[in-house]
């Protein structure tokens, strides 16, 4: 989830003046609305699945009208990238003029849905104060975790910890997809965040999740929102009063990628090893560049593997793609080169590929790892049934 991009941190007005000051005026909180604010995707990668923030609004005149923003991010900091995928990532709240804020995402034409929050004047009051002491240096920062603890989530939490009963959800009949098929869904037109993710993704989310869980992304939030009542004291009333659309859906930009999908490169690699496997047999050779460069990818993309053992989230410590793809062809990779009989390792891809196919049974995997994996088992069979020069 993003931040606003370029936005400013603004607030200060709240922070260092108005709100936390003793004599501020606060307005009657008949006169004030607190929502939930739900934008739809954009083509930026890090927009995929959405973004929610908290809308306080005074309707006095002159009232502060901000976004509260649990998804505040620097992705210029040093090594960004590689401290998401390991799940060091700090996030933080921040607070914009909600015009701002419906401005940036009717520029990348991405619908945003309030939901007025049908709450009680001493509800309001918390929930605003609550805000307001989390937007404080020393509480606004959070370690983020895509799934388990970010910027939908945190608005949930915050939401719920400050009304005066338990907020019931009505549910989904049938609805207990897993993460992978909900983040499938989100990334359907971009097939290269598909395959990251599906890369990266272990065999922990292939699991069905329940409603808390299916919450992190901010369309079923907002679902649930809507389907929810407040209990108390032996009274429901709904949690949300009404709904609108503040921004609406625009033309969006659509940013042209590589060429190929995934699925397309796999299919060009499977005829390339189908083809060079059949004029090696005939040869009784092996071509070393191209056995070289399968092992180059595979032990890149296991090395990768390997390194998501040490992350901090959970659904990417056990990938049972690592079962074929992990550093040891990397260390053979330099007998290989200078043409020295492996056997062994040959033998052992074979059964890394026997083992990876069976793992499929537990795991979906990303789209044309199979085709490289045939490769390799083509390679090993060239090895372990013909003994010839190589090339």
């Amino acid at each position: 989830m993003s931040a606003l991009r370029g936005g400013i941190l603004l607030l200060t007005i709240i922070c260092q003046n108005a709100a936390l000051a003793q004599d501020y005026d606060l307005p009657p909180m008949d006169s004030v609305e607190i929502s939930l604010l739900t934008c739809q995707p954009h083509d930026e990668v890090y927009s995929l699945y959405g973004h929610t923030a908290i809308r306080y609004h005074e309707l006095t005149k002159g009232g502060i009208d901000a976004a509260f923003n649990y998804g505040v991010f620097n992705f210029d900091a040093p090594f960004f990238a590689i401290r998401f995928v390991f799940g060091l990532t700090d996030y933080e709240l921040g607070a914009y003029p909600t015009p701002l804020f419906q401005k940036e995402y009717r520029q990348f034409g991405s619908m945003v849905t309030e939901q007025v929050l049908n709450l009680t004047n001493e509800e309001k009051l918390a929930l605003r104060m609550a805000l307001i002491d989390n937007l404080r240096p020393v509480n606004s920062v959070y370690r983020y975790n895509y799934f388990y603890n970010n910027c939908t989530t945190k608005a949930r939490d915050i939401i719920e910890q400050h009304i005066n009963g338990e907020v019931k959800y009505a549910g989904r009949e049938d609805y207990t997809p897993t993460y992978r098929e909900m983040v499938h869904h989100m990334t359907r037109n971009h097939p290269w965040s598909r395959f990251g993710n599906d890369l990266l993704l272990g065999i922990q989310a292939d699991f069905k999740t329940t409603m808390r869980q299916q919450e992190f992304l901010p369309d079923n939030l907002l679902y649930d929102f809507d389907h929810a009542q407040i209990y108390t004291n032996g009274q429901y009333r709904p949690l949300i009063k009404e709904r609108r659309i503040i921004v609406p859906a625009g033309v969006q930009l659509i940013h042209n990628g590589f060429p190929l999908t995934p699925s397309e490169c796999g299919i060009i690699l499977l005829v390339t090893g189908l083809i060079l496997f059949v004029i090696q047999w005939r040869m009784r050779r092996v071509f070393i560049l191209w056995e070289s460069l399968l092992m180059v990818v595979s032990g890149i993309i296991g090395f990768m593997l390997f390194l998501m053992l040490f992350s901090q989230h959970p659904t990417v410590r056990l990938n049972l793609q690592i079962l074929l793809f992990n550093p040891l062809h990397l260390v053979y990779l330099w007998p290989v080169i200078k043409g020295r009989q492996t056997p062994r390792y040959w033998m052992i891809c074979a059964v890394m590929v026997l083992l990876f196919l069976i793992g499929s049974l537990f795991q979906s995997y990303a789209e044309g790892l199979y085709t490289l994996a045939l490769c390799l088992l083509l390679q090993s069979i060239l090895h372990l049934f013909t003994r010839k020069t190589n090339e």
